[in-house]
């Protein structure tokens, strides 16, 4: 009875986590992790793994849905993901190296970052800039349209090689810290790349999953997937996901910036104590 009640509270636990990851573009591990260390009390390395699986569910439901709408840009998506999985190998091997605390640490400052930057664009112009995009875009097809309820609106795409060197951080990041790394995935397009918010967040959910599952063999291989705590985790997150993609095709674009803010700040702090503390 013990276990059922904790596979149904990780399963609710996960559920929100799911919906807020959808909605921002963060893939749910940001929100996983500090839930299952500081609340459950799991392994870290546990619940690095959990939270890997779990991203590829949250990217599985979510992404079907933004391509559907027309939201995510696949091109984008596809090419960037070439950074981000040679960073995810490179983050799953030096997991089994680098002290836990350490890792917790580096996860709550880049949590914290990335809620430094977010709230610097929670007023930024959703208008299509007149300025022409970078040639490398142009070459590789990668400008776009999304739907507006005016209907489609242009965008244009900008520095991406720099969005490209950005990619291959936040995938070193995904397989050091077993999340989608979507906090930078959605900076580096948003603000390095010049997407449109919306695009950003859909585009990070198509990535994050197969950056994610990079890393994932490398968890498995050293034994750090538990199938009892990532069952109900992947179910929550899941569906969680699904709820989040329906809300966010109708969302504020400046209420998902407040919400992406918020969440990944409040988790930074317990992390970065936790890390320092050693109550890891």
């Amino acid at each position: 009875m013990r276990e059922l009640e904790l596979s149904l509270l990780l399963f609710l636990g996960s559920l929100l986590a799911g919906g807020v990851g959808a909605l921002t573009g963060l893939g749910g591990g940001v929100i996983l992790v500090p839930m299952l260390v500081l609340g459950f009390k799991v392994d870290l390395h546990y619940a690095l793994g959990a939270s890997l699986v779990s991203v590829i569910a949250t990217s599985s439901g979510a992404a079907s849905a933004y391509v559907r709408e027309g939201f995510s840009n696949l091109r984008i998506g596809m090419f960037l993901e070439i950074a981000t999985t040679l960073g995810a190998l490179l983050g799953a091997y030096l997991v089994g190296i680098l002290p836990k605390s350490w890792i917790a640490t580096v996860f709550g400052l880049v949590l914290m970052y990335s809620a430094y930057q977010g709230f610097q664009d929670r007023h930024k112009d959703e208008e299509p800039s007149t300025k022409p995009s970078d040639p490398l875009a142009v070459r590789l097809r990668m400008e776009g349209t999304y739907p507006t309820s005016q209907g489609p609106v242009p965008y244009r795409v900008y520095r991406v090689l720099a969005g490209f060197g950005l990619m291959g951080i936040a995938g070193l990041l995904s397989g050091l810290l077993g999340i989608g790394s979507g906090a930078l995935k959605v900076l580096a397009m948003d603000r390095v790349m010049g997407l449109p918010y919306k695009v950003s967040t859909t585009t990070s959910n198509f990535m994050i999953g197969v950056t994610a599952a990079a890393s994932a063999g490398v968890y498995l291989s050293r034994g750090y997937i538990d199938p009892l705590l990532a069952m109900p985790v992947m179910l929550g997150v899941l569906i969680g996901s699904l709820m989040g993609a329906r809300i966010l095709t109708r969302a504020a674009p400046a209420r998902l910036r407040l919400l992406f803010v918020g969440v990944i700040a409040l988790l930074g702090v317990q992390m970065i104590y936790q890390g320092l503390r050693g109550g890891l």
